[in-house]
Order: structure tokens, then C-alpha cells, then sequence
């Protein structure tokens, strides 16, 4: 694999924002400075929140940085595989804007990947402001029948830390923080674009694996996490897209090799939930 010489740049970072812009300007500052960075793409999904003077100010102070401006807002995996298109490193790392990477985040990662033979996908041990960790930086795949059985219990896609092992084999990690050799994200073809918002990162690890790709979370590179700051300005848009998700992701991988019935129940449960969730968050706006 090519960029391996002790220290060398060669690792593109994509960004995708989308009124990000109480992190977006610490989030870049710490890509700016982290180790073997070549790179910095950002790709902001039609904001309105001064995203794009923060982006304007960077761009000059730093050639490695260039945007995407978006007129409108065609959905995370869209805006992933343009960053992904307009860089050439060797090394894709995908980083929210609300994440604040530390110097030697990425370059830990990157190691990670080619202890585990070059081939792999990993994400870090994510954790809030409060020190919590994040459940999604650790998942099994959904299992949509065990969640009819058992709705509440299967539903849970968390897995707990293993703290014996510095790189643990998981599912699925979290589209917050990924890196990977770019030659396995084009062998997957990159994000499905059927998706605007959640369950792509899901769907990206299964087909990894497929294609036999390791994925893993390093628990030795903890990154802080400030969650969903994007997504509070639009709960109603952002629910309808996780739960049209997970649809997605059930008719993909699970459909096929269930029945008819299983099938109306799933789309029923994952519309009901919907529903359920609905007055609470017409309250909130």
C-alpha cells in the first residue's frame, strides 16, 4: 500500500455539514493540525447558518482544505461520495464536524488498519462531554425478526467495550468517525446514496465484511463526541429519514429471506415507532 513512509501526508478527510457551525471551525482546526492529514474535504448540504464563511476563512489559510457547496441538501451518503471524489490520498477518513479529533486520532487509526493486514474499516471509541460512550461507535447488525419477538431488548444495537482488546472486531462502527484504505471503499462502491440519513454507515459495514474486509473499533483512540448538533435544528426530517432507513436497510438485507408476514410487521413496527415518536417532537418545535 502506497503512503507509508514514516510521517508522510496521505490521508484525505472528508467533512460533511449541514448547519454545523457552532463545531465546524474547532472540528477543522484539529483536522488542520492532526498528523498525516493530506487532505481535507468539506461538503455542506445547503446551509444557512454562516457555515460557509467558516469554510471560506479555512480554505484560504490552508491549501489542503477545499468545499463543496451544495445548493441543497441531497443526504450524508451523497455529500460522503463527493469529498471521497474530489481527493486522491491513499487513506479515507470520514469525520463528523462534531467531532474534535486529536493529533494523533487519524494516524492511530490508520495504524490499526494495517496491523489488522491493510484491509479493514475502523472507527474509535467515541464518548460525550459527559465521558459517556457512544453505543453507535460499537454494533451488532439489526436483526429485525428478534425485534418483533423482543422489541425493546433487540432493538439495542450496542455492543459493550472489550477493554482486553485494543482493536475489537465488531459489525458495525460509526459513521462519525471511519477510516479506511481507499481501495476498499471503491471496491464496495462507497456510501449507498439511497440513504439521505442513518443506517448508511450500517450498510457500508455489511458490505465491507462481504467483501471481507475486518471491521473494528480501536478502543485505544478515544475521540470526544458532541452528538447530533446538526440534527437538532430538524428532529421531524431527521427521525423520517432514520426510520425510511432502516426500511431500506431491512428490504436490502433481511426481505429477501423473510416471509410475507415478517415482512408487513417489520414496516409496520418501524412506521408505528415513527408515529409514536411524533407528538413528542411536534411539542419540541
Amino acid at each position: 500500500m502506497t503512503g507509508d513512509a514514516a510521517g508522510a501526508a496521505d490521508i484525505a478527510a472528508v467533512v460533511v455539514s449541514y448547519r454545523s457551525a457552532s463545531t465546524l471551525d474547532a472540528c477543522l482546526l484539529r483536522l488542520r493540525s492532526a498528523r498525516r492529514v493530506a487532505q481535507i474535504r468539506v461538503v455542506d448540504n445547503g446551509s444557512d447558518d454562516g457555515t460557509l464563511e467558516i469554510l471560506q476563512r479555512h480554505a484560504l489559510a490552508d491549501p489542503r482544505l477545499r468545499f463543496i457547496a451544495n445548493p441543497d441538501n441531497p443526504g450524508f451518503a451523497v455529500a460522503c461520495n463527493q469529498g471521497a471524489a474530489d481527493s486522491d490520498s491513499p487513506w479515507l477518513a470520514f469525520v463528523n464536524p462534531d467531532l474534535e479529533v486529536r493529533p494523533d486520532s487519524l494516524e492511530r487509526l490508520r495504524a490499526h488498519v494495517l496491523a489488522a493486514g491493510g484491509d479493514a474499516l475502523v472507527g474509535a471509541d467515541l464518548h460525550g462531554e459527559d465521558g459517556m460512550r457512544d453505543g453507535a461507535a460499537r454494533r451488532r447488525d439489526p436483526d429485525f425478526g428478534a425485534m418483533l419477538r423482543a422489541p425493546g431488548a433487540a432493538a439495542r444495537l450496542d455492543l459493550p467495550m472489550d477493554a482486553s482488546r485494543a482493536l475489537q472486531p465488531v459489525d458495525a462502527v460509526s459513521g462519525a468517525l471511519m477510516l479506511m484504505p481507499r481501495t476498499l471503499f471503491g471496491r464496495i462502491g462507497g456510501f449507498d446514496e439511497g440513504y439521505r440519513l442513518h443506517a448508511e454507515d450500517l450498510d457500508l459495514c455489511r458490505r465491507a465484511r462481504a467483501a471481507g474486509a475486518c471491521i473494528a473499533v480501536a478502543n485505544d483512540v478515544p475521540v470526544l463526541h458532541l452528538r447530533g448538533v446538526s440534527s437538532r435544528s430538524r428532529p421531524l426530517f431527521v427521525e423520517w429519514h432514520k426510520h425510511r432507513g432502516l426500511w431500506r436497510y431491512f428490504r436490502k438485507f433481511e426481505a429477501a429471506r423473510r416471509g410475507p408476514v415478517t415482512r408487513v410487521a417489520v414496516f409496520a413496527a418501524i412506521w408505528a415507532h415513527f408515529l409514536a415518536k411524533l407528538p413528542a417532537m411536534l411539542l419540541r418545535r
